[in-house]
């Protein structure tokens, strides 16, 4: 067997998984999966990400078979580390660029619709794969790809190049930047927003859509897909899950303040409630908690169990900590600052109780010049704004 025929074996193989799991039902989106193979966009040395073990480095040369499997598994493939400063070989860093996992390509190309001559702004070119899907499907002339780092932008320009594909590449700042091209006909991010720019809906024409990853911080991710209505607003829903590296500029920075704490600022309580129903809540229930408070959260496993922060995002000195420890009845609550957020995240998790505990896809999202504004089940039903 030839590498070639060696490739499009993986390839085939990596469709028919998808396939079998409700992926690529787009036949466009399909057809670019296979004529578009993955491996020409993954650097010879990587952080594979499988999900049922620990990220592992993949090196072509040293470990040809690991390397091809890890490829054309349905998992991301870490390409670069702190921003470049730090080596891959060494694994230890924050994940800051990547080759997503198939299935999330392929589940967000299929809600963005793409058809023949489509204009497509793309937000995040990472390796330049998601960017060659598109421009196979919409034509390489109709796409814009912009991507915030120059050796990231670089090296996705020679990764297309090779793959004989060359969209318009620009690097800058995907939320502020305006290219030419506009009005597109869609917008896709490849990096997650906890907050939408409306610059994406002031570049979309109407009836256009904008496609993108939703982390607001608190419990899941999600997809969001918006359409582009003539009064220059956007309406959509959360379709379903969605995990990807934040927009650069919309980072999180430190999760609490770093300053000492006396003990008699922190106050301490107990409370009945597990904090497993928070940290392990379902779809539906992070984003009506997340809507009705405004607040983070994160977890941190221990020998003996783990401890849920709850966070203020507009002042690292408000917090709270609840520990979980197994066959306890209570659980420990450390609360820094005058904002009550377990009280506030409790009573926003019942609230949604109260709902009729509703799934994610029965809230959405309208993104207007003054902000954003969650509903659940229509549009007139707004439950929060952000401005």
């Amino acid at each position: 067997m030839t590498a070639v025929d060696d490739a499009s074996h993986h390839a085939e193989r990596l469709i028919e998984r998808l396939a079998a799991s409700g992926h690529l039902k787009d036949a466009y989106v399909r057809e670019a999966f296979r004529d578009v193979p993955r491996h020409r966009f993954i650097p010879h040395v990587a952080l594979a990400c499988p999900n049922d073990r620990e990220a592992h480095l993949i090196d072509r040369d040293g470990d040809p078979r690991a390397w091809w499997n890890a490829v054309y598994d349905d998992a991301p493939i870490i390409t670069q580390l702190d921003d470049g400063a730090v080596d891959l070989d060494t694994g230890n860093g924050d994940y800051t660029s990547s080759c997503s996992a198939p299935s999330t390509v392929a589940s967000l190309l299929e809600l963005a619709d793409l058809d023949r001559d489509h204009r497509v702004l793309e937000i995040g070119t990472g390796t330049g794969w998601t960017a060659a899907l598109t421009s196979h499907i919409v034509g390489e002339s109709n796409v814009v790809s912009i991507e915030v780092d120059s050796d990231v932008a670089k090296q996705a320009a020679s990764n297309l190049a090779a793959a004989g594909y060359a969209p318009k590449l620009l690097v800058g700042d995907g939320a502020t930047l305006h290219p030419d091209g506009a009005p597109f006909d869609r917008v896709h991010a490849t990096c997650a927003v906890s907050t939408v720019p409306y610059e994406w809906i002031a570049q979309a024409r109407p009836g256009g859509t904008v496609v993108t990853p939703y982390s607001p911080g608190f419990g899941y991710s999600h997809e969001l897909r918006l359409v582009v209505k003539p009064d220059g607003t956007a309406i959509g829903r959360f379709p379903g899950f969605a995990s990807y590296m934040l927009l650069r500029s919309q980072r999180r920075s430190g999760l609490v303040s770093g300053r000492r704490w006396a003990e008699h600022d922190i106050t301490r309580s107990t409370t009945r409630t597990d904090p497993r129903t928070i940290a392990h809540a379902p779809a539906g229930a992070d984003l009506a908690m997340f809507a009705l408070t405004r607040a983070h959260t994160r977890t941190e496993a221990d020998a003996d169990g783990f401890t849920l922060w709850v966070l203020d995002p507009d002042d690292a000195d408000r917090w709270t900590a609840v520990t979980h420890r197994p066959d306890h009845d209570e659980y420990e609550v450390q609360q820094a600052g005058n904002r009550h957020l377990w009280e506030e995240v409790t009573s926003a998790y019942f609230t949604w109780v109260d709902w009729g505990q509703p799934d994610r896809d029965r809230f959405g999202m309208t993104v207007a010049p003054d902000g954003d504004h969650l509903w659940l089940d229509r549009p007139g039903n707004i439950i929060s704004s952000h401005h």
